[in-house]
């Protein structure tokens, strides 16, 4: 299949933030080994540590990829996949802001009633796609994009309305 769309996003600010959170992790761990042992909070520290170190090489980037049957994105080893017979609308993201700029990667929320998945930087526009059917327990779905009114129009003129 031809892709109609393809974007590659990267963000700095999440990264550097990822890697601070490791960083700052391993500290409080060795810092907490040293002093008192391996024990419960700086094995807890140590396994932050690896989990904020995997944010770090696996949400590295966000590609999208926009052909004509799939909405297609991949954040490291995490894909998803939506036909776009499945969309009922799509749009810029309605998020209230503690959701919106709480988290980066790929998360899940409710919003307004709807349980949505998102794969998001904490900068950059995103929008959102409604499903007719539930994927899992999805009803919808965010994402990242540096050209919001591009993924839009090339959704919007793909989708059926039935």
């Amino acid at each position: 299949m031809e892709n109609i769309y393809s974007e590659k996003i990267s963000s700095s600010r999440t990264t550097f933030l990822f890697l601070g959170l490791s960083v700052s992790f391993f500290i409080l761990s060795a810092w907490r080994i040293f002093a008192v042992g391996l024990r419960f909070f700086p094995g807890l520290f140590a396994f932050l540590a690896l989990i904020f170190l995997f944010y770090v090489i696996n949400f590295r980037t966000l590609k999208i990829t926009i052909d004509s049957k799939h909405v297609k994105l991949k954040f490291g080893i995490i894909p998803w996949k939506t036909r776009l017979d499945n969309i009922l609308e799509c749009r810029m993201d309605d998020s209230p802001a503690i959701i919106k700029y709480g988290g980066a990667g790929v998360h899940f929320a409710y919003v307004n009633g709807i349980y949505r998945a998102y794969y998001n930087f904490l900068e950059y526009p995103r929008v959102v796609i409604s499903f007719k059917v539930k994927q899992g327990l999805t009803q919808g779905l965010v994402f990242t994009t540096r050209q919001p009114d591009q993924v839009l129009d090339h959704i919007k003129s793909r989708i059926t309305f039935s």
